[in-house]
């Protein structure tokens, strides 16, 4: 990927020349702040309704900006950055950057069926969050590791993100077909403790300013009702070093 070195713990630099920053966001509409794919919400759905917290497990590129959006949405109350797809042995950031591993980044969203629905966190990811129109690329990351992904926890989740990508599809919202997977969750697997609400810590690092913070400011604009100012920290322990 070409910020590779830009995304390592400890060698994060602003590389980025005002020049380069201009370009890279006019040349990626995805992440301009005017440029979110607005989608109807899915027909089939969970109605909303009192119960237990429940999951979600999406993948969609870089963790940082899918954790820092869904942490910023009303009715979900934990955003873990973590990976999915592979074996506990090989849930290791460094390992899963090989793109070798079967992992995903991914996202594991708790949430209350009361205040959000299944459904709507998807129309969150498909709008805001990433681009399912591509499969194993998202702004600059690319790998299998960075794939577009609805890992699915039991047959109610399969069901309401397979439906909804057959009508998105169907209703031609994209200019390209979704490509997003539709997998079976077999374990969903917390990242290292320094990637926990990276997006909050570092506000100023060149990937989060380019790519992800105007993530957050379309789901502001596009999606309001379901927008929270202030966002529901992961609580991991991380120094802020900008």
């Amino acid at each position: 990927m070409s910020f590779s070195a830009s995304r390592w713990p400890m060698r994060i630099a602003a590389v980025c020349t005002l020049a380069s920053i201009s370009a890279i966001l006019w040349h990626s509409p995805r992440v301009r702040a005017d440029a979110a794919v607005v989608v109807a919400p899915p027909a089939v759905d969970n109605e909303k309704g009192a119960g237990a917290p429940q999951t979600a497990v999406l993948a969609g590129g870089c963790f940082w900006g899918v954790q820092g959006v869904f942490e910023h949405v009303q009715g979900v109350q934990k955003v873990i950055s973590g990976y999915a797809g592979g074996e506990a042995a090989t849930a290791k950031y460094e390992t899963v950057s090989t793109g070798t591993t079967g992992h995903a980044e991914s996202v594991e969203i708790t949430f209350d069926p009361a205040q959000i629905s299944y459904g709507q966190l998807l129309q969150i990811a498909f709008s805001i969050a990433f681009d399912p129109t591509q499969l194993n690329r998202q702004g600059p990351d690319t790998g299998v590791q960075y794939r577009s992904v609805i890992f699915y926890a039991d047959e109610s989740q399969k069901r309401i993100a397979s439906a909804y990508i057959d009508q998105l599809n169907q209703s031609h919202a994209f200019r390209r077909p979704i490509v997003t997977r539709v997998d079976p969750l077999k374990a969903f697997f917390p990242a290292e403790d320094y990637h926990q609400d990276y997006l909050f810590h570092h506000p100023t690092r060149p990937y989060i300013a380019i790519y992800d913070l105007p993530k957050v400011e379309n789901l502001k604009r596009v999606l309001p009702d379901l927008y929270r100012a202030q966002p529901v920290l992961a609580g991991a322990s991380m120094v802020k070093v900008d």
